[in-house]
């Protein structure tokens, strides 16, 4: 795990480096450019946090933690900010103890996101990764809408080597998860993977279908443990917020992916998302590689956003 880890944090540097250069050079800019902490001081800061795309709700949350730290402690110097600021965010991202308790449980995880957020691709690399933990994995192609997605999930599953459950194109995707839930109990399964659709401007239909699986899921396998994640792109910044939003009053959401935040200057959003929803972000995607999607670490990420050394 160890090299790993050290692997993925270096490549996360690296790709937030656009990110980097909008939050924290502006921040060490204002850190530096004062003398004195006084409201202009947290001003520009707030500003810079927002232009980041942290959001206003986030921003403010970190500004108040901030002020109150300062008093606490009786700092008067700028300069000694910065390391208060960079606790103040890691604090609106903790997760909890159970955060990945389905990993440990026979369980079902449901996949949602708007085509060409990286969806299906996520699952394959989770399960891959899951495999390669050494659990019994499956996956379910219910996003039936497209053609590319089953294609697409069928060739992960050959390359992780995990079993598929899939249909024709334009077939029922409660039909799928019936077949898949089915198969996932006879197989004794560990973790069923599902991809499945997440067409947002028609949220009725959307909503009409994610309550037909969870209908199946509940009377077919009571006992699975129920996960529900949103695949969001980073790149598109605050309207992955806008997304999350939308998805969060179809679905029971209990965790984020949040893929492409290489080479995105947006990647502020990662913080702003927990923090207006309330809704953790477990995953975090930084390149193409099966291993470039990890567990999100609140702590990992922050210090990467403030390395120094370029």
């Amino acid at each position: 795990m160890g090299e790993n880890k050290t692997g993925f944090f270096s490549k996360l540097v690296q790709g937030l480096s656009k990110t980097r250069n909008s939050i924290a050079h502006g921040i060490d800019a204002i850190f530096s450019g004062f003398s004195s902490i006084d409201d202009d001081f947290y001003e520009e800061l707030e500003e810079t946090l927002i232009m980041a795309d942290l959001g206003i709700n986030t921003t403010t949350a970190i500004i108040e933690n901030l002020r109150e730290k300062v008093k606490e402690n009786k700092i008067k110097d700028p300069s000694e900010c910065r390391q208060l600021l960079i606790n103040s965010m890691m604090e609106q991202m903790q997760l909890s103890e159970n955060a990945y308790d389905f990993e440990t449980r026979k369980s079902v995880v449901l996949l949602i996101g708007v085509n060409g957020v990286g969806k299906t691709t996520s699952v394959g690399k989770l399960a891959g990764q899951m495999k390669e933990q050494g659990k019994k994995v499956m996956v379910a192609a219910a996003d039936t809408f497209r053609a590319a997605a089953i294609e697409q999930l069928t060739e992960w599953a050959h390359r992780a080597n995990v079993d598929i459950i899939a249909q024709k194109e334009g077939s029922d995707p409660a039909a799928v998860i019936y077949d898949a839930v089915t198969a996932a109990k006879s197989r004794n399964v560990d973790i069923l993977l599902c991809d499945t659709a997440g067409r947002l401007h028609n949220k009725k239909n959307l909503m009409e279908e994610l309550k037909k699986i969870n209908r199946v899921i509940e009377r077919e396998y009571p006992e699975a443990y129920r996960e529900t994640l949103v695949v969001l792109d980073g790149t598109t910044g605050q309207n992955a917020l806008a997304q999350a939003k939308e998805f969060n009053e179809v679905a029971d959401i209990t965790g984020i992916v949040l893929t492409k935040l290489d080479g995105t200057a947006k990647g502020g959003i990662a913080i702003a998302i927990q923090s207006e929803l309330g809704i953790p972000v477990k995953y975090i995607g930084i390149g193409e590689k099966i291993d470039d999607l990890q567990k999100f670490n609140a702590n990992d990420f922050i210090n990467a956003l403030f390395q120094r050394n370029e």
